[in-house]
């Protein structure tokens, strides 16, 4: 098999290794053979062998058949192992045909989807393809090279297009560095995009304490669940109405960014008038988009106490009374 295509030629020579105690001059370390049999290592003498892959498989044709059969067998094999698709893949080189089928495999039993696998050293092309991947999916715009190297003008690019590339010499090191990469990533991201999330909210507006009443309303209330932060939306529990932002909290006199669970704060408001708009001891939860209660619950959960978790579905509830399979719970 060879890079482009494969190779057929006609054999010149076939050398075996001698004996150990035959073996005089280091530089005459071989015999010539007319034939060998199953199963032995060889070096072969022939023309054309320039782009030959390692590892790719090699038939003898008897005499008088026509190659193409074999033609046929050995590019249906290379098929197989070498992998060229247009999908949002990493990009895989490894020095031989054997070590490439054995990383694929492991990589898609890992759910790791592979847009190039090929046998050589790593090329400008290859942190290309890497870099228009990186571009849709970050997680899969990289570069498993195994025992191979990396040419200078790959370098450049990598270093360039910030491409990652992961270099090894066993085949489960790579793969584990990579993989505790790639964990360490999809963690990254997913807090990153829970931390955007609207969290659930629950307060009680305390008797007592208000502190003015519009333009802005200042009042005390307690967290009884969630939390709520500044420009968090809050609606009313009674009838789902929209009472306004919160513009700031304070806690003891002091600017806070947010307010958890069992806190006593003061919030102030622009939009509602206390006595009109929200009244002492109403129940008010913070407003969560539809889409946002849809994340938190599908792919935010376990970062959601038991608390907030029943905060939400209360504030569900509520949206549903007024817009029926509201969030799809």
């Amino acid at each position: 098999g060879g890079r482009e295509k494969p190779i057929v030629t006609r054999i010149r020579t076939i050398l075996v290794p001698k004996p150990l105690d035959e073996i005089r001059d280091p530089r005459d370390r071989f015999s010539t053979v007319n034939r060998v049999y199953a199963a032995a290592g060889v070096k072969v003498v022939a023309s054309d062998l320039e782009g030959a892959l390692a590892g790719a498989p090699l038939y003898a044709v008897p005499s008088g058949e026509n190659p193409a059969k074999y033609v046929k067998l050995v590019a249906e094999e290379l098929k197989q192992i070498r992998i060229a698709k247009d999908i949002k893949g990493i990009i895989l080189k490894a020095d031989t045909l054997g070590s490439l089928e054995a990383i694929a495999e492991i990589l898609q039993q890992n759910n790791v989807p592979v847009r190039i696998a090929d046998v050589g050293d790593v090329s400008k092309r290859d942190v290309v393809e890497a870099s228009v991947v990186k571009a849709h999916e970050p997680l899969f715009g990289a570069v498993l090279a195994f025992n191979v190297k990396m040419l200078p003008d790959a370098e450049e690019e990598a270093a360039s297009a910030d491409v990652q590339v992961f270099k090894d010499q066993i085949i489960y090191n790579l793969i584990g560095t990579y993989l505790e990469w790639l964990k360490s990533q999809r963690e990254a991201k997913s807090e990153l995009e829970f931390e955007k999330l609207v969290k659930p909210g629950k307060i009680l507006v305390m008797p007592g304490y208000v502190f003015r009443r519009a333009k802005p309303a200042i009042f005390g209330v307690e967290i009884m669940g969630g939390q709520i932060r500044p420009k968090y939306s809050l609606i009313r529990a009674e009838d789902g109405a929209d009472v306004g932002t919160v513009q700031q909290i304070q806690d003891k006199g002091k600017a806070v960014s947010e307010a958890n669970q069992g806190m006593q704060v003061a919030v102030s408001m622009d939009k509602p008038i206390v006595g009109r708009h929200v009244f002492e001891k109403d129940i008010l939860y913070v407003k969560v988009t539809e889409s946002d209660a849809k994340i938190l619950m599908e792919s935010h959960k376990d970062k959601l106490s038991d608390d907030d978790q029943a905060v939400l579905m209360e504030y569900v509830k509520i949206m549903q009374k007024k817009t029926p399979f509201w969030g799809g719970f």
